[in-house]
């Protein structure tokens, strides 16, 4: 059978029950092959799930998911002391509060306060059976910051992205629409922009979809008409992330004068590899690398970015025409720094704390944020919903837990200023700048030169 999902086998092997797709069919264990691909043969088989109903009793549904992350944390937890607690007394405290639930999200907040006895800073507590309404509203953006005006919307500000990633470009700067800032929008697909008291009103529901937008460039007329596809909040909140990250790199261009690279990770996850290689392979042969995870939530790759950058260069090539290059390929033979801050989570952490253990450089920055015993998020309750237990303690050879509850101090402390940050100051970016200059000006990094050719 074709597009199978799961099957099972009736307990006395006569029967076996397939599901393909959305659909379930009960067909006989010895059935032939060529029977199974006559189309009558399984639509007889085929179970009738439309008249199915089930009746029931949400607070004994609540109890069961409560009691089940509780047990599931007794046998998921790293240790088996349970930190010390009086698990089974924890389990007490919060049962009858479990007794007042009306809803799941409810459920979670006690759940949440439970997990919570043991400290773990790896606890996560979301999902389950969560109604929504039919009656969500999608709101969308145009990927600019806009200001309403006497005559409309001005444009303010459109996110910047990098020229190489065209797919990252905000909507009002798309081929074919290219609005400017200092345009104004006067109308939304008909309708007056100053018609609603925001232009999101205007903009409901419609990411995705084509928008016929009225624009007075620069503020005069005469108006013309573009079409624009908006995005969804999560998409731009992607697209000035985006921005944040370019406009990094731009400074450090800007400031270096090519002598520095610059790469960030947003995460330490399987898309985070990519935008490695599309960063730091452009930047390695550069005499200083900023690498920051600032921001960085983790993941699971540090040991193969650490495994990237202790590569070391041990012979060269040199070519009749060009500079020489080196083997191992891509080992970068620089100096290099690490941008962490409070917001550098689980495997930036591990990331951080391997960075400098291993001798690649200082950190700078701030105190990262803690939590340090790695999970795998499988002890997942009966409706979908989770308590993630933190499961895989770390510790160093010196025989002592790592980060969990501290996190990793920079060797250079150095923090962003709210006010200052939010007027387009990065201290920490600058500081790095700073520091690897001065490394390079008392000791620049050159390629050896090739030694004299031999005479035969």
């Amino acid at each position: 059978m074709d597009g199978v999902r799961g099957f099972e086998v009736s307990g006395d092997g006569k029967k076996m029950l397939v599901r393909k797709k959305d659909d379930f069919f009960v067909i006989d264990s010895a059935a032939k092959a060529d029977a199974l691909k006559t189309p009558k043969t399984m639509e007889d088989a085929k179970v009738d799930l439309k008249d199915w109903t089930f009746t029931v009793i949400p607070a004994e549904e609540f109890r069961e998911l409560y009691l089940d992350a509780w047990r599931l944390h007794r046998d998921y937890f790293y240790d088996p002391h349970m930190h010390g607690v009086d698990w089974p007394a924890v389990r007490d405290k919060y049962l009858p509060l479990v007794e007042r639930v009306r809803d799941r999200e409810e459920l979670n907040d006690v759940i949440a306060q439970m997990v919570s006895e043991l400290g773990a800073l790896h606890t996560f507590v979301f999902g389950g059976d969560i109604r929504k309404g039919p009656d969500q509203v999608q709101l969308a953006s145009l990927g600019a910051r806009l200001e309403r005006t006497t005559g409309g919307y001005a444009v303010k500000h459109i996110y910047r992205s990098d020229p190489d990633r065209p797919e990252k470009c905000a909507p009002l700067a798309r081929p074919g629409v290219e609005v400017a800032e200092g345009d104004t929008i006067v109308a939304v697909n008909g309708r007056p922009a100053l018609s609603a008291a925001d232009i999101g009103e205007l903009l409901r529901n419609r990411a995705g979809k084509q928008v016929l937008l009225s624009v007075l460039p620069g503020g005069k007329g005469p108006a013309r008409q573009v079409v624009v596809k908006p995005i969804t909040i999560q998409q731009e909140n992607d697209l000035r992330y985006h921005e944040w990250e370019y406009t990094r790199r731009l400074m450090v261009e800007k400031a270096a004068g090519g002598a520095i690279g610059y790469v960030h990770l947003r995460n330490m996850s399987g898309d985070d590899i990519a935008q490695w290689a599309q960063e730091y392979y452009p930047v390695f042969q550069r005499q200083g690398l900023i690498v920051d995870v600032r921001h960085n939530g983790g993941g699971n790759i540090d040991s193969w970015v650490l495994g990237k950058l202790l590569r070391q260069a041990w012979f060269y090539w040199k070519p009749r025409i060009g500079p020489p290059t080196w083997n191992m390929q891509g080992a970068f033979r620089g100096y290099m720094v690490l941008l962490c801050d409070e917001h550098s989570g689980s495997d930036a952490e591990a990331f951080s704390e391997g960075f400098r253990r291993l001798g690649l450089g200082k950190l700078i920055g701030t105190r990262t944020w803690g939590g340090e015993i790695w999970l795998t998020a499988s002890n997942v309750l009966a409706d979908h919903g989770i308590a993630t237990a933190a499961e895989i303690g770390v510790y160093g050879p010196e025989g002592k837990w790592l980060i969990e509850g501290h996190g990793v101090e920079p060797d250079i402390t150095v923090d962003n200023l709210p006010n200052a940050t939010f007027n387009g100051k990065d201290a920490q970016l600058e500081a790095a700048l700073g520091y690897l200059q001065g490394l390079i000006k008392a000791k620049p990094v050159t390629v050896p030169p090739p030694p004299p050719y031999p005479k035969k």
